[in-house]
């Protein structure tokens, strides 16, 4: 992997109509809250905890998470940390979550949140978050995700995006295209995504398929498209698959696949298998979340000389890029002591780094000791001048080559975002898994009927967990 400190390009701008745009903390923001690491709760004797970390990660990557804990049980001497490999996927996660394997503390994403809450599937942490001096500060619509129908935070928001059109840079090059100007339409990815195909061998664009990354990502292009796959209104929820603009979508992955034999051979990938393809090289783009340069970095050596990343194209009227996030949560068979240190490493390691000065430099030093990166960008979970005030102090050690994601950062401020849908999220990305597949893997695949099909199971879904 190659690594070289860039000049740094700060992700600033408004979010005129998106998921992020307001804050509660009103104009002093979140940083100006907390200056230094949270007591929580007082703990009475000592507590062990699993936390967790990420399956696969290379030996730097792991040399800076064990660096983190040290610096943490340092700080909180009766707490002894223990690690244990986890990666969410909706199909293990269940599994795990019935058999009572997970860590203390582990992630999920935005759409389980709620779900998880509304059925005690994890513990009840409110009241240690609501003595964090922050506890306030967070986005409101952001924390709402982690929050019950109170208004209780029972999951901690510590990670937002917007999805973004990752590129191989050394592939474009390649192919006779320029890097440094992706494309801007979805006409534009086509004829790139061929030009690549053609030139190179790879893959121009592949998609995820499965395990319901295969739906997330065919809502996210339906949303680019200007439609949605869920429409409320009056506290009623309806599946809304078989659209014109689903239609559209699914029409333009088929010509890809079958007219212009862009697309590679690989019709099952999953976000890991995807990950690891396009950071070996083998994938011109794909479409996943603006902040997933981390994971290339830490699990899959990419080279950052390869790396590109731009914004998704809008087009049509309401057209908006799908905005998401990460909650880190608390296992249901956590005791009262095993919650109160699970919440201060919540708070240490996904927090603090974003609104304290000390710890966000810190975490960058420790992790330019370590060859890992600092820079990637991401949306705020707090407010933006919380964010911009994050990026100055972490400004000496960005790493990452952020004039490589200029597309991304100049742009993604002035794209309207759009919520992943709100009910039974994971389920109806689940009955579009087979939709997008079909169309990869059979050329006379009805259209029409796949939509319906799955409008009728995200309906069933939808009513069932109304």
């Amino acid at each position: 992997m190659k690594s070289s400190i860039k000049a740094a390009v700060a992700v600033v701008g408004v979010l005129g109509l998106g998921t992020l745009a307001a804050c509660s903390s009103g104009d002093s923001g979140a940083a100006d809250k907390s200056t230094s690491p949270t007591a929580v709760a007082t703990l009475s004797g000592p507590v062990t905890i699993t936390v967790a970390i990420d399956k696969g990660l290379s030996k730097d990557a792991r040399d800076q998470f064990d660096a983190r804990v040290a610096a943490f049980e340092k700080a909180n001497p009766l707490v002894t940390v223990k690690a244990q490999e986890y990666t969410w996927t909706a199909t293990t996660f269940t599994a795990d979550l019935a058999g009572g394997t997970l860590p203390d503390v582990f992630t999920v994403p935005f759409t389980d949140g709620r779900g998880l809450i509304a059925q005690d599937q994890i513990a009840n942490i409110s009241g240690l978050v609501s003595q964090l001096p922050y506890a306030d500060s967070f986005n409101p619509n952001i924390a709402a995700e982690g929050e019950d129908a109170d208004g209780n935070m029972w999951a901690v928001p510590i990670a937002a995006y917007g999805q973004g059109l990752h590129y191989n840079r050394t592939l474009f090059t390649q192919a006779g295209l320029d890097p440094d100007k992706p494309p801007t339409t979805w006409d534009e990815v086509r004829t790139d995504a061929k030009q690549i195909a053609d030139k190179t061998g790879q893959a121009g664009l592949a998609m995820m398929t499965k395990d319901n990354t295969g739906g997330w990502i065919f809502t996210t292009m339906v949303n680019a498209f200007g439609g949605r796959v869920e429409a409320t209104d009056g506290g009623k929820t309806t599946a809304t698959i078989a659209t014109d603009q689903a239609k559209q979508v699914a029409q333009y992955l088929h010509d890809l696949r079958w007219t212009d034999n862009s697309m590679g051979a690989n019709f099952l990938y999953d976000w890991n298998g995807i990950n690891q393809d396009f950071a070996a090289g083998k994938i011109g783009m794909y479409v996943s979340g603006g902040g997933n340069l981390p994971n290339l970095i830490t699990q899959n050596d990419m080279d950052l000389d390869d790396y590109g990343l731009t914004v998704l194209p809008l087009q049509g009227d309401d057209a908006g890029v799908l905005g998401g996030g990460t909650l880190a949560a608390v296992s249901a068979k956590a005791d009262e002591q095993a919650q109160v240190a699970s919440v201060k490493w919540i708070d240490f390691y996904y927090v603090q780094k974003l609104i304290d000065k000390d710890s966000a430099v810190a975490s960058s030093q420790e992790s330019v000791a370590n060859k890992q990166p600092v820079g990637a960008p991401q949306l705020p979970i707090f407010d933006q001048k919380t964010y911009e005030q994050q990026q100055e102090w972490i400004k000496p050690y960005i790493n990452v080559p952020l004039d490589q994601m200029t597309g991304y950062t100049d742009n993604v401020f002035k794209q309207p975002l759009v919520p992943e849908p709100g009910v039974a999220t994971q389920d109806v990305y689940a009955k579009l898994d087979p939709v997008v597949q079909s169309i990869l893997t059979q050329k006379d695949a009805d259209i029409d009927k796949l939509l319906s099909d799955a409008q009728t199971q995200a309906q069933r879904a939808i009513d069932s967990a109304s």
